[in-house]
């Protein structure tokens, strides 16, 4: 049968018009201006909204009102990105940093307010992280966030936090304003971020940020392990490690060190 004449399913092309609606706005949509943009009824577009959510494509943020992509249309987007620049050009240094240190090596993106996870590599072994590419992680706990977050212009961390909060995992995270930019003051002043025990307890992570071309932090990378795998007597050498991975992914993306300014590396 000729493709022109069959007829189009009327309600997936409406599910297709929210799904491009949502990307093309950074910070989601509410179901009323959904219902603006679409002209559809509220019932209708409710409808679609709710069976998208269900089957993970979106998510609601109770707080904000607004829907979001859900780890299910990333973890679909991430498989057709696989052979993405990023993800190929950082692949060697990540395995090589697992070689190092024999600790779990994530990189993460910037996405909505949160850190997304595109890549992980692990040691050999049983002991295995609770972590899946596409999963989705606070910034202000976690060492892939904190790298990221730490970047970024002041007004952007503040709308972050308006919108996500700094929600407490437990009495290690950090719940303060102030208590944050001390500690990207300090993330930035040394090259990496550390998550003690903030985001999950008996974990421990260090991450550094991943520069592009232009000097933008386009991802950060990390390694995790138990607090017996990543102590005080060996997390400034195993942070230079991770340092030293992200600078080179990030030379390999373009990036000219000498383009920042003085100290922001700096450990």
């Amino acid at each position: 049968m000729c493709a022109v004449r069959t007829q189009s399913v009327r309600s997936l092309e409406r599910a297709m018009m929210i799904l491009e609606l949502l990307a093309s706005s950074r910070t989601g949509l509410s179901l009323l201006e959904l219902v603006q943009k679409t002209k559809m009824p509220r019932s209708s577009v409710h409808c679609l909204l709710v069976t998208l959510q269900r089957r993970g494509y979106l998510y609601h943020n109770d707080k904000t009102g607004r829907y979001m992509f859900g780890l299910q249309l990333f973890s679909l987007a991430n498989m057709a990105v696989s052979g993405l620049k990023l993800r190929e050009e950082a692949a060697p240094f990540l395995r090589s940093l697992v070689e190092k240190t024999q600790l779990t090596v994530h990189m993460a993106i910037l996405e909505h307010g949160e850190a997304v996870l595109i890549s992980k590599y692990e040691p050999p072994g049983i002991f295995r992280l609770a972590t899946w590419i596409g999963k989705r992680m606070d910034l202000h706990c976690t060492s892939l966030g904190k790298a990221l977050m730490a970047y970024l212009p002041s007004e952007e961390v503040s709308r972050i936090i308006e919108e996500h909060g700094l929600p407490r995992h437990n009495d290690n995270t950090i719940c303060s304003k102030k208590r944050l930019k001390e500690e990207m003051e300090r993330t930035t002043g040394r090259g990496y971020a550390v998550d003690d025990e903030e985001d999950e307890l008996g974990l421990c992570c260090i991450g550094a940020p991943v520069f592009g071309f232009d000097n933008h932090v386009m991802a950060s990378i990390s390694i995790a392990g138990t607090t017996n795998q990543v102590t005080r007597e060996n997390l400034r050498k195993l942070a230079e490690q991770v340092k030293q991975t992200a600078m080179a992914i990030s030379q390999s993306l373009g990036h000219d060190p000498a383009a920042l300014k003085a100290g922001t590396l700096n450990s």
